[in-house]
């Protein structure tokens, strides 16, 4: 066989070379190598609703879904997911010219961003944030700018604690004439923070006033905890033309493995989507589509248990990792825990992740690959909580060995 062509130009072009293998991949890897309890990778070890899983089976034996489904999205499910939005938020979307039913949630980001950027344009991102948005504001040709989330004690009720906040001075200085985009997510991954009332209605008066598109990632949204509140921000006045709101089936029904997310827009806006998205995945998910129609139609009793177990399996490990010797930063949504590693003498989250699965037999994530600014996420490290009951019993035993260091 020939040798490979040599050439000084590296393969990989210059907009993703800092982007290599993802963390995790590398630390699900050492999982398996090492036999830890996997809390760093965010998806459940138990699946989702029986008579979900049974729709899919029906519609694969049925046929439906089993060739290409609609462009769009089929039917059933565009409808399903607007009246979603309507009976939880009080949104009205016309699920022929505003849903949009995307390859899960990362594909719909990656789309929206491809098909709203023009090389050049800034996007405000909250950082720590989820590793796509990085990637994906590369690949569309813009400039990511961070607004930090930052550590703030809390007061004034019950759960006030340790958590994230966001900077609103520090946000309305980051917007330029160059600004193009706010990506917002809420509730937040990695932090766990929920944005507020007061919050959202300051980046909504922001964006209006700047002329800004946004994203918003709400793919937690059925996940909130104590008092938090999820509020979608295209209910706020002058948002729902501006606003592309990303929903995903993985994260509310625990089948991360179907890759079904949606966007709602105005009619312009999904045209737009829907133009990148086709030369993307075109289409994807088929016979979990017609499924994933029936899940979103579940009585709110199933929304609330399904909070409910989340929140006691956040408080499990939560009281766990505090034993264990963690800092623990309140989480109001998501099912993550963020932690701070200094009170057991460590600084650099990657080297004690690494070493973590020896120690004590459990893997995480060093918060600071979700940083352009990695010093200020150093100490910080991630742990998932959508595992069994047992299976973060366990992990908070073995964790409880960091103690003998």
């Amino acid at each position: 066989m020939a040798a490979m062509t040599s050439t000084a130009r590296p393969l990989l072009n210059r907009r993703l070379a800092e982007f290599g293998t993802t963390i995790f991949a590398e630390m699900s890897a050492l999982a398996v190598s090492t036999g830890s309890i996997n809390l760093g990778q965010g998806f459940p070890d138990t699946d989702g609703p029986e008579e979900v899983r049974e729709a899919a089976v029906r519609a694969l034996r049925d046929g439906r879904g089993n060739q290409y489904p609609p462009g769009p999205g089929i039917p059933e499910l565009r409808t399903a997911i607007a009246a979603h939005q309507e009976r939880r938020y009080a949104l009205t979307f016309d699920p022929d010219t505003e849903v949009l039913v995307t390859a899960g949630a990362t594909e719909a980001i990656a789309a929206s961003l491809l098909a709203l950027l023009e090389p050049g344009d800034e996007v405000i991102a909250l950082e720590p944030y989820y590793d796509s948005y990085a990637a994906c504001i590369a690949m569309a040709g813009g400039t990511r700018v961070p607004v930090t989330l930052r550590p703030h004690e809390g007061r004034g009720s019950a759960t006030a604690g340790h958590s994230f906040r966001l900077d609103l001075d520090e946000l309305r200085d980051a917007v330029t004439d160059r600004t193009r985009l706010l990506l917002i997510n809420t509730p937040h991954n990695p932090t766990g923070t929920v944005l507020t009332r007061a919050e959202l209605t300051a980046i909504a008066e922001l964006a209006v006033e700047r002329d800004l598109l946004v994203v918003t990632d709400e793919v937690y949204e059925h996940l909130v905890f104590d008092e938090a509140e999820h509020i979608p921000l295209a209910t706020l006045p002058g948002m729902r033309e501006r606003t592309v709101t990303i929903g995903s089936a993985g994260k509310s029904f625990s089948f991360t493995g179907w890759k079904v997310g949606w966007v709602t827009a105005p009619p312009p806006l999904v045209s737009a989507v829907r133009s990148a998205k086709q030369f993307l995945t075109y289409v994807a998910s088929g016979p979990f589509q017609y499924a994933v129609a029936e899940a979103l139609a579940l009585p709110d009793a199933y929304f609330t248990a399904f909070r409910d177990d989340m929140q006691a399996k956040r408080d499990l490990l939560s009281a766990g990792l505090a034993e264990a010797g963690f800092e623990v930063f309140r989480t109001a949504g998501t099912y993550f825990i963020t932690t701070d590693i200094r009170p057991l003498g460590e600084t650099d989250g990657f080297a004690f992740c690494r070493a973590l699965p020896e120690r004590a037999g459990v893997v995480a994530i060093p918060n600071a690959v979700f940083y352009d600014h990695r010093e200020a996420g150093a100490p910080f490290v991630r742990f998932a909580f959508c595992k069994r009951m047992e299976t973060l019993q366990a992990a908070a035993e073995r964790l409880l060995k960091l103690r003998q260091y």
